[in-house]
């Protein structure tokens, strides 16, 4: 049975930066120079799956081996191949209120994610960058990243803006499920957590000096909703991914459903568009995945599975016959 938030009454939270600066995107983006805040996703070859993908965006290729792994082992990437997942929304948006309610994974190294995302943001040079962000990191099970994402068009600027904030809680994000929700609007972007208002960005905050610094108000791109799954290289962010968690198995974020709502900026009210409870065994016309690589993983659309009322997206690793 799903549970029925209703759209709740606004309660600021206390805020806690976060000043670690080497943290990612969720999102994919070409790496041109170390000093750039954002992953670095290479495009890499094809991979083949029965799952949709998004067209004209970099494809890894999966092995389909099957393995007994060592669970003493450490990431190594000559004796494992490791890969991640993410869902990949085809509808396009631009303001609305994103709800989900989900589990989240939390081992070293991890990025348990949902976010909004402008698909051109990783062309880099004269397409501006757009992005917010919901992210559990692998640093602590009781703390999750709220961050706007955005850079100017131009081919001369080459680092994003991001405002990171770190919202401690009482609970631990693996252990049970959570309602966590993006609003976005013209005036704001705001994030809750079980329908608690936890951070506002409003209009006229100024971070930085070039055309984004105003991030709200540079937030003039349509954007997809996705949500992913993987391992990032920054130890000093997420944690030093090792790879033996993943000995036993896959771990596995857990989205129970995703609902939708439009936003009407004349009354300045949000009204239900669509919701997701991923009944059946395939996703729904809503969605497709992703191909690519995200640092340590790459994404494996088998890796995104509709099971029991749910969607799941895997962290796993394979051995490689060859080194075996």
């Amino acid at each position: 049975m799903k549970k029925l938030f209703l759209l709740p009454t606004l309660a600021l939270g206390t805020l806690i930066a976060c000043s670690d600066s080497s943290s990612s995107s969720t999102a994919p983006e070409v790496p041109e120079t170390p000093e750039v805040s954002s992953s670095s996703e290479i495009p890499t070859q094809p991979i083949e799956s029965s799952s949709s993908t998004i067209p004209d965006q970099p494809i890894v290729e999966s092995s389909s081996s099957v393995s007994i792994v060592d669970p003493n082992e450490t990431y190594d990437q000559k004796k494992y191949s490791y890969y991640g997942a993410e869902l990949s929304g085809v509808d396009q948006f631009k303001y609305g209120r994103f709800e989900a309610r989900m589990k989240m994974v939390s081992i070293p190294g991890s990025v348990s994610s949902m976010f909004l995302y402008y698909d051109d943001s990783y062309k880099k040079e004269d397409v501006p960058w757009n992005e917010i962000d919901i992210e559990v990191l692998g640093k602590s099970k009781t703390s999750w990243q709220s961050n706007i994402i955005t850079r100017e068009g131009l081919p001369e600027i080459k680092k994003n803006t991001s405002s990171e904030k770190i919202h401690q809680t009482e609970y631990d994000a693996t252990e049970d499920f959570h309602l966590y929700a993006m609003i976005w609007t013209p005036e704001y972007v705001a994030w809750e957590i079980d329908s608690v208002e936890v951070r506002r960005d409003t209009l006229g905050i100024s971070r930085g000096t070039h055309a984004d610094s105003d991030q709200v108000a540079f937030l003039t791109e349509t954007e997809t909703l996705r949500f992913n799954l993987w391992a990032s290289q920054s130890a000093g962010w997420v944690g030093k991914f090792t790879g033996a968690e993943l000995a036993a198995g896959p771990q596995e974020q857990l989205i129970d459903y995703v609902r939708v709502y439009t936003y009407d900026e004349a009354t300045k009210t949000f009204a239900l568009d669509w919701q997701d409870d991923f009944e059946g065994t395939t996703l729904s016309e809503h969605w497709a995945t992703g191909n690519w690589q995200m640092e340590r993983v790459n994404l494996n659309p088998d890796n995104v599975i509709v099971r029991d009322g749910m969607c799941v997206l895997q962290l796993s690793r394979e051995a490689n016959p060859e080194a075996l």
